[in-house]
């Protein structure tokens, strides 16, 4: 019998081997499918995947599948925008699947610091601004996104010139030295930067078209973990990484044309000469044109002696054109994926140019190219690394005069000072500089060619412990970023010449030489950084039933290079380096109750031992009052309802100097060149003087040129905010408030008002500053669905104040002329009464003397017409004593933005109204003091059209502008409430119509997607103001005026 069974075994084998595949395939099918949406039309790159593998694929361009999985397991159907869904295969080989859309999902994960949380999950207070917001804004750079879309964060433009500069501020202004400009992290990397100078900026190495998310971590539970660089928020930006399946193409094409917002308006030369006449004549001095040159003026017959030209005209064009454009390609598989990016943008300039300078362009251009690599690789289940290469390269073109002069003199230079161009060919000009032609400074001065180059490369490293305790992970993070700056300017400027207003005796025009010609020379400098990033952070999430707990514990380290050359300059060759070590812990039960500790133990090389390290805790709790049970019964539309409150304290050590507790070294001695010792440097009393007093015998000192500040350290932020998130009737009605309320301490400042008796022949430094801000943000947005029109209405707030609680100032007896108790940049100054009706009022008023150039006006000159003060003091004069804090700040207090969207079939439609309040500046110059500098300076349209002060045919006591004055007037021209503006503004700006072909059309040509679009932006501004535009916030309008837009666009998805 055994050797019957020896016999058979093996037969036994053989069979069961061949019956194996039988067996296996049996239980394994091979499903086919379809994929639509709720109105049937097929999702494209749908994910369909055997749950709990790695084994799927997505669908086709007609929404269908086919896949073989087990005939026990299950089928998951995902797409962005869409809610998941896991059907059992059941032994069914064909499946009809409709997906549902999901409002929630761009809006439900929200990027923290070193991670991720549910909405419904936070304790601190973040707002977030999604790719449908990005999408939907035609910018050259990503943080004119946030203008208006974020509550909390305020975005204000420094100059509408192509590659131009806006600042940010989170929660308005909290310090008064260091810098008030949050930090940017891109995928877990800081990027320094700053985005208050020109194209410098944190933010321009970023398409926009690469982003995902954007999140703004405002208090300082959010922002703890950041140490001390976070103390003014965070801008957590997130790009698109590539995702398993088939290769996606996504492609835009933009052509913008940009015309002006304002352009300021000035009187014609005829007009103005008369107003130049009566503004001597009430100095009873002899008018400067006759009857007979008014007339020349008027015809034009004249034009080398009496021009008129309206030198906006002259220079800049109606508009510009600019192109963007962008791809980007995503794909790969379950072990890799890949997104890669490039972009282009070529922002024109609005000066018209000299069609004869072929060599070089003179305009203000400005070109950015813009690549991405995300590449992310799971060297095993566990193991994950993520590789990223970004960057930028820029190059802005300006003429050879810069800015500054250009728009100078474009606002100077009236109409009959001086042609375009004399008769005989000479070159007009003013005077030099900015009083230059316009049209000289602007075509034929040269230019000046900028390129900037920034690369940002980093590699994370995630691995997964699961396998010694489920929910461990570690991430370590390195980064490595240049930048550098190449600047040239290549100069020059023809002879320029002026006419006398007479001519000789032979009728012919005198002309004075008021500049040589200058052959074109250069200048260059660079400039450049390199940083290195070091991170290494240990995860752990973990729930335990209805107990959810997780913590994040970092350290982090870096160090900037300065790799300018700075020559012997020992401090400027160090390099800046930061070490911290931060954590955070969260618990939360039932969805109901959280809690949050987060910290940063941050060391500073600013400061000395004993003060370099600082630990900056920080707690908040939250409670979704829609998760108890009796709400949920009583109230099942409350889908949230959560009450937060956070406290915190974040350090600062940002500061503009380097070491300041190390004294400073120098050899002071007489100048050699002077030889006298008014000259030396420093004074003679800081010189030793050997011999009898006369002599001359002074010798060199080794003295303080920096005394050391050994007791300085961190600036501190103490930080509470209050808090409701709430959603209701189905997430239809959703939105957020805070109140914040912050004191910043130990703000680092030079002391400049200690007593020269203490004997120190340099300020120290001290922490004595001390800043209060509070205010509150908030946002609300509305869905519904109407038939099958998607309806979207949104709108948000911020409203800021801070207060001056201490800071570095001399002792006054009038409390009103400190910075204390006021404002950050409170605007001060007299307070006006209206103007002067008669001598007699004159007479019978407080003495008005101001000190012009050190000497004390008499109040001798003021006439009727000119502006009445108030006595603040009650001293029987007005003077310096007698300015008071008035209006706001130049920077609003108070932003806000609103609008609708909405989608039918293929169109969409979307409105955004951004504005802005609380807000008040002074408005000066030679364009609103008419002849102050005498015949230089234009007149605004305004001025002639406005009530203003006449002898004998207006004597209005509150008319807007006082009498006119040739050659200043000591009494009116100086900052008053008489000329005191409103900055507030509403502005439209955005408006956008777009249509998406149907994808029975889209389908057939082998596309996903493709859509076109029409975008204006700044189309509208509603405001008292309108010399020029508000939100600049400019005192005298001299600057690159802001762009409105209206585009043209394409995307296509293949």
């Amino acid at each position: 019998m055994e050797s019957t069974n020896h016999y058979f075994r093996p037969l036994g084998l053989i069979i069961l081997f061949c019956l194996f595949p039988v067996w296996v395939l049996a239980q394994t099918v091979s499903v086919t499918g379809m994929v639509k949406d709720a109105s049937g039309e097929p999702i494209i790159g749908a994910s369909v995947v055997e749950a709990g593998t790695t084994n799927g694929i997505v669908t086709d361009l007609d929404g269908n599948f086919k896949l073989n999985v087990s005939a026990k397991g299950s089928l998951k159907i995902s797409f962005i925008g869409y809610q998941t869904q896991t059907i059992p295969v059941a032994g069914k080989k064909q499946f009809d699947i409709t997906l549902k859309e999901d409002a929630k999902v761009l809006d439900e994960v929200v990027v923290v610091g070193y991670g991720q949380m549910k909405r419904s999950d936070l304790t601190g207070s973040v707002v977030s601004v999604n790719d449908e917001a990005i999408k939907k804004s035609v910018v050259t750079s990503v943080d004119q996104v946030l203008q208006g879309h974020a509550a909390g964060v305020q975005v204000q433009a420094n100059s509408g010139m192509p590659g131009g500069s806006s600042s940010i501020r989170i929660r308005g202004i909290n310090s008064l030295n260091a810098s008030n400009e949050p930090i940017f992290v891109i995928d877990g990397v800081i990027i320094d930067g700053s985005t208050g100078s020109g194209s410098d900026n944190a933010l321009a190495s970023i398409n926009p078209s690469d982003i995902v998310s954007m999140d703004v971590l405002k208090d300082a539970s959010a922002t703890a973990i950041y140490g001390s660089r976070g103390a003014n928020g965070v801008v957590l930006i997130t790009t698109k990484r590539g995702k398993a399946g088939k290769v996606h193409i996504d492609a835009k094409y933009e052509a913008s044309y940009n015309s002006r917002t304002y352009t300021p308006e000035f009187a014609d030369g005829y007009t103005y000469a008369k107003l130049m006449n009566e503004a001597r004549s009430t100095r009873n001095q002899t008018p400067f044109y006759s009857d007979e040159d008014l007339m020349l003026i008027r015809s034009g017959l004249d034009q080398d002696l009496f021009p008129n030209v309206n030198w906006m005209d002259q220079l800049l064009k109606d508009g510009a054109l600019t192109q963007r454009a962008s791809i980007n390609i995503n794909g790969g598989g379950t072990t890799a994926r890949y997104f890669v990016s490039a972009s282009y943008i070529d922002e024109g300039g609005m000066y018209k140019v000299d069609d004869t300078m072929k060599d070089y362009n003179t305009n203000a251009n400005y070109k950015r190219w813009n690549y991405r690599l995300n590449v992310d690789m799971d060297l095993t289940k566990t193991t994950l690394v993520k590789v990223g290469v970004a960057g930028s390269l820029e190059k802005q073109n300006q003429p050879g005069s810069d800015s500054g002069q250009i728009w100078a003199s474009l606002m100077g230079q009236n109409p009959i000072s001086i042609p375009i161009m004399y008769s005989n060919g000479y070159v007009p000009a003013y005077g030099g500089g900015a009083q230059s032609s316009p049209w000289v400074l602007a075509t034929q001065t040269g230019y000046i060619e900028n390129w900037k180059n920034s690369i940002q490369t980093n590699i994370t490293l995630e691995q997964d412990f699961k396998f010694i305790t489920p929910g461990l992970k570690f991430i370590g993070r390195f980064g490595y970023d240049t930048y550098n700056d190449n600047y040239i300017r290549r100069v020059k400027w023809p002879a320029q010449w002026r006419a006398e207003k007479l001519r000789d005796s032979d009728g012919n025009v005198v002309f004075r030489r008021i500049a040589e010609e200058h052959l074109m020379s250069q200048e260059s400098s660079a400039t450049g950084s390199r940083k290195e990033f070091l991170e290494a952070e240990l995860h752990y999430e973990r729930a335990f039933g209805d107990h959810r707990v997780s913590g994040v514990l970092k350290y982090s380290q870096d160090k900037n290079i300065d790799t300018s050359n700075y020559g012997d300059d020992i401090i400027k060759g160090i390099e800046r380096r930061h070490q911290g070590l931060a954590g955070r812990f969260t618990y939360g039960w039932k969805y109901r109750y959280f809690f949050d500790f987060n910290f940063g133990y941050n060391g500073s090389e600013n400061f000395a031992k004993g003060h370099q390290f600082g630990f900056f805790p920080a707690y908040s709790v939250a409670w979704n009052i829609a998760e108890e049970s009796f709400i949920k019964k009583n109230l099942p539309w409350m889908n949230m309802f959560k009450l937060r409150y956070s406290y915190g304290k974040v350090g600062n050590d940002y500061m503009n100097t380097r070491f300041p507790y190390l004294a400073e070294f120098a050899t002071w001695k007489p100048d050699p060149e002077k030889g006298d010792v008014q000259n030396q440097v420093p004074p003679a009393d800081q010189s030793y003087n050997w011999g009898d007093i006369g002599n001359n015998m002074i010798y060199q000192i080794l003295a303080y040129s920096r005394v050391a500040s050994n007791a300085v350290t961190w600036e501190i932020a103490t930080k509470h905010d209050i808090g409701l998130d709430f959603s209701l009737w189905n997430d239809k009605l959703t939105g957020s408030i805070d109140y914040f309320h912050e004191q910043r301490d130990g703000i680092f400042m030079s002391r400049n008002n200690i007593p020269q008796i203490v004997g120190l022949t340099s300020s120290p430094y001290a922490n004595i500053g001390s800043v209060l801000s509070k205010g509150f943000d908030g946002n609300v947005g509305y869905h519904e669905k109407i038939g099958n029109v998607n309806l979207t209405l949104r709108g948000n707030i911020t409203y800021s104040k801070n207060e001056i609680k201490e800071t570095d100032e001399a002792y006054t007896n009038f409390p009103y002329l400190r910075q204390a108790g006021f404002r950050v940049d409170q605007a001060k100054g007299l307070v006006a009464l209206g103007l002067f009706k008669d001598y007699e009022e004159i007479r019978n008023s407080p003495k008005q003397q101001f000190v012009v150039d050190n000497v004390r006006d008499d109040g001798s000159k003021v006439m009727p017409g000119d502006i009445r003060y108030k006595d603040i003091n009650g001293d029987g004069v007005i003077n310096e004593n007698d300015i008071v804090p008035i209006g706001a700040t130049t920077r609003p207090n108070l932003i806000y933005g609103f609008g609708a969207s909405a989608q039918w079939k293929g169109l969409d439609f979307n409105v955004h109204f951004q504005g802005a309040g609380k807000s008040s500046f002074f408005i000066d110059g030679f364009t609103v003091y008419p002849f102050s500098s005498g015949d230089w300076g234009n007149v605004l349209k305004d001025v002639v059209e406005s009530n203003r002060w006449i002898l004998g045919e207006n004597e209005d006591v509150n008319a807007k502008y006082p009498r006119l004055s040739y050659g200043g007037n000591v009494n009116n021209y100086r900052p008053s409430t008489y000329w005191l503006r409103d900055g507030s503004y509403i502005r439209l700006k955005t408006l956008e119509v777009g249509y998406t072909l149907p994808k029975s059309i889209t389908n057939k040509i082998r596309f996903n997607n493709i859509r076109f679009f029409l975008i204006g932006t700044n189309l509208l501004t509603f405001s008292n103001f309108k010399l020029w535009d508000p939100e600049l916030g400019s005192s005298n309008g001299q600057q690159y005026p802001l762009s409105k837009t209206w585009t043209l666009g394409l995307t296509v998805n293949l």
